[in-house]
């Protein structure tokens, strides 16, 4: 009968790195004649696996076999003795001492006959264990790649695409320091970044990139990604000659985006005047532009209100001047910031101008088109078609501004005091909401910058007032009872 040797084969604990390395494994085992009669993988990794192989040792014995053998290892010895006598006889020479075998089969005449010696296998668990086929699958040139060997632990990124791996969690599954695998990462030409702010190397490996990054915890990740198609390239193109060079007016720089106000855009001119003769905006003269005319062109249309603005920050930058240069030469239309509580306006072109100061010490210069009148109301209530005479305006001071929007102010619907947009209190004081903001700012009263800032509060006869901006950009007044007044109301009340 047949003998038989069994071996257990297994993956390991975290598995081939890749199914080409688990076919050649098992592929060699068939041609070392072991036959796989248990395999099991893992559930959650079909590289990993255990099983048991076995393979014949020798063939089948019989008597015949046995003492045919016997005979061709007894007459292969009795050949031997004979040519070393002979030896002995001619040459002169002591002939060798005879040696009695073990057995009356020798291994060779085993070998002859196609036998295998047992292999030992029951120490093929043991790590101590001289090296055997296990440890020769193992050799260096066996083993995959460093990127090869990370691809199974790569998990796909949250935040953008490609995959990436942390190296804590590498020495985890590979039993290995973190200085080891760091050492293996500056091998293959992925130094460790000195902080989060450093710029990370890329290098290409079979058609992915791979860079290295530390996060703000100070953890070192590896990351991939499919290397991106090229979409264009590098061509050096010929200067032209200045005297071939079109014409062309220099184009202003590209406005910078900020905070309410918001900065200057440039208005498209339309192609068409539109219909409307109320909406058209006037167009500037022909001919050279006046430094107003100009800053008109940088300004942008404010988000809340009527009108455009522009920051000093801005225009400085754009005009290439300083600016106490820019103040004097505004100077010059007969705009300062020096006028008390009501603005110093500047006309021109159909266009009010005026400066102004925000909370962060900003100088922001507004301008708007002019009101003209319409015509008169006559005594019938029908509008005549003569014009009527400009209407005088008349210049509230700083502790009056409140007075005079508090009677114009209405209920809340919901809470306790009262308010107003400013668009209706700058229409009823027959003013622009830029001169009405302007006039509130004398009091202390500033827009918050976002909708979560806190506001600014002023307090005028037993009120305190404060302005906010609603989600669609409208700007409101608010009013109600201050704390002290509360509180002498509720003494005399007790009293």
């Amino acid at each position: 009968m047949a003998n038989w040797e069994y071996k257990v084969i297994s993956s390991g604990k975290g598995g081939f790195a890749s199914p080409a390395l688990m076919e050649k494994f098992i592929n060699d085992l068939g041609q070392e004649q072991w036959e796989i009669i248990n395999f099991h993988t893992a559930p959650d990794n079909p590289l990993a696996f255990t099983g048991l192989a076995r393979r014949p040792v020798m063939r089948d014995w019989t008597l015949e076999d046995a003492a045919a053998a016997a005979a061709r290892a007894e007459t292969d010895k009795l050949r031997l003795e004979f040519e070393a006598k002979f030896k002995a006889v001619t040459t002169g020479a002591p002939a060798p001492a005879e040696e009695q075998p073990e057995t009356l089969i020798e291994e060779k005449a085993a070998a002859d006959d196609g036998f295998r010696r047992p292999k030992d296998t029951e120490r093929d668990g043991d790590p101590d264990a001289p090296e055997g086929d296990w440890d020769k699958l193992a050799a260096e040139d066996e083993l995959p790649t460093f990127f090869d060997a990370l691809k199974p632990h790569m998990r796909q990124n949250q935040r953008g695409p490609g995959k990436s791996v942390g190296v804590d969690f590498l020495a985890k599954k590979w039993k290995m320091e973190e200085a080891e695998i760091r050492g293996a990462l500056v091998e293959c030409g992925l130094p460790i970044p000195a902080d989060e702010n450093a710029q990370p190397v890329y290098v290409e490996y079979d058609g992915d990139l791979y860079w290295v990054n530390i996060n703000r915890r100070g953890e070192t990740w590896i990351n991939t990604r499919e290397k991106p198609d090229p979409v264009f390239r590098i061509v050096a193109g010929t200067p032209v000659a200045a005297e071939d060079a079109p014409v062309n007016p220099t184009p202003l720089p590209a406005p910078r985006r900020d905070e309410q106000p918001r900065e200057p855009r440039q208005e498209r001119q339309p192609r068409e005047p539109r219909p409307e003769p109320s909406r058209q905006e006037p167009r500037e003269p022909a001919g050279p532009q006046t430094l107003l005319a100009k800053i008109r062109g940088m300004m942008r249309r404010n988000r809340r209100g009527h009108g455009w603005s522009g920051s000093f920050p801005y225009l400085t930058k754009a005009l290439k001047l300083d600016e106490a240069a820019l103040l004097a030469s505004l100077g010059e239309f007969g705009l300062r910031l020096e006028g008390g509580a009501e603005p110093v306006l500047a006309e021109e072109n159909g266009f009010t101008y005026w400066l102004n100061r925000n909370q962060r010490g900003e100088i922001w210069i507004n301008a708007e088109e002019k009101r003209e009148d319409r015509g008169q109301r006559t005594e019938d209530g029908g509008q005549s078609a003569e014009p009527a005479a400009p209407v005088e305006v008349k210049t509230l001071p700083p502790e009056n501004i409140l007075t005079a929007v508090r009677l114009l102010m209405a209920p809340k619907k919901r809470g306790e005091g009262v308010t107003a947009p400013v668009a209706e209190l700058a229409a009823k004081l027959e003013k622009s909401d830029g001169q009405v903001l302007a006039l509130l700012a004398s009091t202390g009263l500033r827009l918050p910058e976002s909708p979560k800032a806190k506001p600014t509060f002023a307090e005028h006869g037993g009120e305190i007032y404060w302005l906010n901006a609603n989600a669609k950009g409208q700007v409101w007044l608010n009013a109600k009872q201050s704390a002290a007044t509360k509180k002498s109301r509720a003494k005399k009340s007790g009293g």
